[in-house]
């Protein structure tokens, strides 16, 4: 069974990296278990995030939430900056007081544009914190990770106040195909339900050998194989849970449990049980067993 590939991997509560490439290979689709935020800041790109093509210009913040697919577009021969966060959600979930919640940025950014552009003065701000927080995460001396936590929550404090201040641009352009957004909405909406080809056909009036061509071409793999990753990733966020592991098997769309935990040992290297024991004993949940690469 062929799944989304996953890239990068997170051992911390949050990470920050300032990176500019000459020159870099094509970036398959991907997914992360953290979320990821990315301040560009020179080069030719796009960024495909959920089958949607945003256009990329200096300034601009890109919002990826944990489990969404996405990949960016580059010029070969342009150099591509940015600066970039990832951050695991339980940290965030961890840091909420009085009901503010630091992902909110994330809930915005999935129902309104993934990709937001900052003023010249906003962007000075947070770019002068972003370089603060990443250059202090290299140091060492007295209390240092305290200071860099403390840092990080200030960022993300600003963060969040200027996309409820609007002073982030929230309309930013983007491409897509309608009728593939409004299959992607269906799915992620229906998990539990029998989705068949068939049926996502019918739902959007295409024929089904057209949707399963276009499906590819916009988001990169299959329905099938798309189905069964965020089906699988609802499942892992439910392990966290009591519920029953069966229940969840139910819940998000396996009619038995065999066929689940073969997929889901395939897809994150352990069963269901394995995971829910994983995070039952461990108190901060950072990420899953994936394959090293580079930050994107």
């Amino acid at each position: 069974m062929e799944t989304y590939e996953k890239k990068g991997y997170l051992l911390r509560d949050f990470r920050v990296f300032r990176l500019k490439d000459q020159r870099l290979s094509p970036i398959p689709f991907h997914y992360h278990d953290f979320h990821k935020i990315i301040l560009f800041l020179g080069g030719h790109a796009d960024y495909i995030i959920e089958g949607r093509s945003y256009p990329l210009v200096p300034r601009d913040i890109i919002f990826v939430s944990a489990g969404e697919i996405h990949r960016p577009v580059l010029s070969p021969d342009v150099p591509y900056e940015r600066i970039v966060i990832y951050v695991a959600p339980a940290f965030l979930a961890r840091c909420q007081k009085d009901g503010d919640d630091l992902a909110a940025c994330f809930q915005k950014a999935r129902v309104g544009s993934s990709v937001m552009h900052a003023g010249t003065g906003l962007s000075h701000d947070l770019l002068f914190h972003m370089e603060k927080l990443e250059h202090t995460s290299r140091e060492e001396g007295f209390a240092n990770g305290l200071y860099t936590e403390i840092l990080f929550i200030e960022f993300m404090i600003l963060l969040n106040r200027a996309m409820l201040a609007h002073e982030l641009g929230e309309l930013h352009a983007s491409s897509y195909d309608e009728k593939i957004q409004q299959v992607l909405k269906y799915i992620n909406s229906h998990l539990d339900a029998d989705l068949t080809i068939d049926a996502l056909a019918e739902h959007v009036y295409l024929s089904k050998y057209y949707l399963m061509r276009k499906f590819k071409q916009e988001t990169g793999y299959s329905i099938h194989q798309y189905i069964t990753s965020k089906r699988l990733l609802a499942a892992r966020k439910m392990l966290s849970g009591d519920e029953p592991v069966t229940d969840i098997c139910y819940a998000c769309g396996f009619h038995d449990y065999s066929t689940f935990s073969r997929a889901f040992h395939a897809m994150f290297h352990m069963t269901p049980k394995e995971w829910r024991a994983q995070v039952t004993s461990v108190t901060s949940e950072t990420s899953v067993t994936s394959l090293p690469s580079l930050p994107r």
